[in-house]
């Protein structure tokens, strides 16, 4: 059995199913449909011995998010980290070199991270068939039937297959996010959606990406050749991969190979690409109505409520979203879900945190969360994992209070150390040089009051840091 090495596309921020998807926490790190994230789900299916172990691709932003999902479902990964966005189409040229410097002929498979596929066993066969094309040159991908005449997707006419009798077949026509118009068309002549998973010889896509985009493949060459090791992570060379034109895998090869050929894959895939998707997908009741969290509905169908703290009611209103959070909620009409991104874009235009921003900030460590602020305080509520530290560091405009509500906190000031344990607290004067630890089994939580001129995240001065932050 030919084994496939899977790459996962991991880096994108998710804007459209805003506010819970934002950039310090993107949709695919998110149980947007069960209680698992689209990254968890895929990683549990690559658990199949089809599979080799695979290369996550992720934001260096969100490295030890990928750590901590990999860990909450004990799966195991190599982790490259892009040092800035390029797009898709430099992360599969990384992912083509890396899989070609093991053997030219790696049969690679691509996937996103924030898709959700329903029948994965079904998808498993389709990548078993997919192979076999693509280690005779072919690069393969999976398509959907239309539900609708979308443009945000490829658009592919597929024709006869490879070869007698295989489900594998040639592709006439591909086309890259077409007009309205166009669309309708392509959905009325049998057209598919590409779903963006690719399966490839190493080689054999390096090959059609020098023919097309030779600089891309510079770039991703260099950044492999200068990658350092970091931790448990890869990091590619930022000044090689700067170089790296921003384009997408689909317009840089897709949409000018002449290897291309698909398979028809019917698995229940959704890019969950706007909250409307995300009501497809969830559990409804007689009604139509779906609710996460807190939240109650009285008459009125087809409703969506997510709202993890706050109880969120809806009455009498039929078709309708509402996204409630600690510090933004959403309320639209099911059919307006993709002007979502708009909005962001609106809020980020005018400087609103919460367009990028949990009040929420995961950390390598555990998190923070902001309970209250004024001109000269700020309350916290902090979060530390099990054996976990932050940095040892210090602040020049605030001093903090730390109270401990849950386990036992282990704290070094100056030449001091001290346990802290539940009810008990510390005080930290302005200029002191300290460190927060959990030596416990269970999470360290503890109550931060920061008093001060200036209050802002970059008033520290890390001294020794294990997570080699700067």
């Amino acid at each position: 059995m030919t084994r496939i090495l899977p790459v996962i596309m991991c880096g994108g921020a998710g804007t459209r199913v805003w506010p819970e998807s934002r950039d310090s926490l993107p949709k695919q790190f998110i149980p947007l449909v069960n209680e698992r994230s689209t990254f968890q789900m895929l990683m549990e299916m690559l658990k199949d011995p089809l599979f080799e172990k695979p290369i996550v691709l992720s934001n260096i932003d969100y490295r030890f998010l990928v750590v901590d999902q990999l860990r909450e479902i004990g799966a195991q990964a190599d982790i490259v980290l892009e040092p800035m966005r390029r797009d898709s189409g430099p992360a599969v040229a990384v992912a083509a070199e890396m899989a070609a410097r093991r053997s030219p002929e790696t049969i690679v498979v691509v996937f996103a991270a924030d898709h959700v596929v329903q029948d994965r066993a079904r998808l498993i066969e389709h990548c078993r068939d997919a192979a076999e094309a693509a280690a005779k040159g072919s690069i393969v991908t999976l398509g959907i039937k239309p539900t609708g005449p979308a443009t945000g997707y490829g658009y592919i006419r597929a024709g006869a297959p490879l070869e007698p009798g295989s489900p594998v077949r040639k592709v006439e026509e591909f086309k890259e996010k077409p007009d309205l118009q166009t669309a309708e068309k392509y959905v009325v002549a049998g057209y598919f959606w590409n779903c963006g998973y690719f399966v490839f010889r190493a080689d054999v896509m390096l090959d059609e990406l020098q023919a097309f985009e030779p600089a891309m493949v510079e770039a991703a060459r260099g950044a492999v050749d200068g990658a350092k090791k970091d931790l448990q992570f890869l990091v590619l060379d930022g000044q090689a991969f700067g170089h790296a034109p921003k384009k997408s895998i689909d317009y840089a090869v897709i949409e000018r190979s002449d290897k291309l050929a698909l398979v028809p894959a019917d698995i229940g895939w959704s890019d969950v690409g706007t909250w409307s998707a995300v009501w497809e997908l969830s559990d409804r009741d007689a009604n139509g109505n779906s609710v996460r969290g807190h939240g109650v509905v009285l008459d009125a169908r087809n409703v969506h409520v997510r709202s993890d703290e706050h109880l969120t009611a809806v009455v009498g209103v039929d078709d309708v979203i509402v996204v409630t959070t600690q510090d933004a909620v959403l309320v639209l009409h099911r059919d307006d879900s993709d002007k979502v991104k708009a909005l962001v874009d609106h809020l980020k235009a005018t400087n609103r945190r919460e367009a990028s921003e949990h009040k929420r900030i995961f950390r390598p460590w555990g998190y923070y969360q902001s309970i209250d602020s004024g001109a000269r305080h700020q309350v916290k509520r902090i979060v530390v994992k099990p054996g976990d530290r932050l940095s040892l560091q210090k602040h020049f405009h605030r001093a903090e209070h730390w109270i401990v509500v849950k386990g036992t906190a282990e704290v070094d000031r100056d030449s001091e150390r001290h346990l802290v344990h539940e009810n008990e607290s510390i005080y930290l004067p302005i200029g002191c040089v300290h460190r927060l630890g959990n030596p416990g089994k269970i999470d360290l939580e503890l109550i931060e009051v920061q008093t001060g001129s200036y209050l802002g995240e970059d008033d520290i001065v890390r001294i020794e840091d294990v997570y080699n932050r700067g």
